[in-house]
């Protein structure tokens, strides 16, 4: 992926390969690198804002010789197992 073309990455949750949920709220292009960055929050703790490259938010990972996403997309409304979330920022 070209660093200047924007991702073609939904809004929406997505699922980390550990198991937690995070919701990404926008892009955004750094202002030094032009990198394009992936905002998302946390959907449990303190529900913390996250900046990560688009290229390592897209990634696979190696696990135990497994290549898996980092992030898999689970969709547009908040998944139903994270429902008693529906009122939190």
């Amino acid at each position: 992926m070209n660093n200047n073309t924007k991702p073609d990455l939904p809004q929406g949750y997505y699922q980390h390969y550990k198991g937690r949920y995070y919701q990404v709220v926008d892009l955004a292009m750094h202002s030094e690198t032009a990198e394009w960055l992936v905002i998302y929050r946390a959907l449990y703790g303190d529900f913390g804002l996250w900046a990560r490259p688009a290229t390592m938010f897209s990634e696979n990972v190696d696990i135990a010789g497994e290549l898996i996403p980092r992030f898999s997309y689970v969709g547009s409304t908040l998944p139903k197992a994270l429902s008693s979330l529906a009122n939190t920022p």
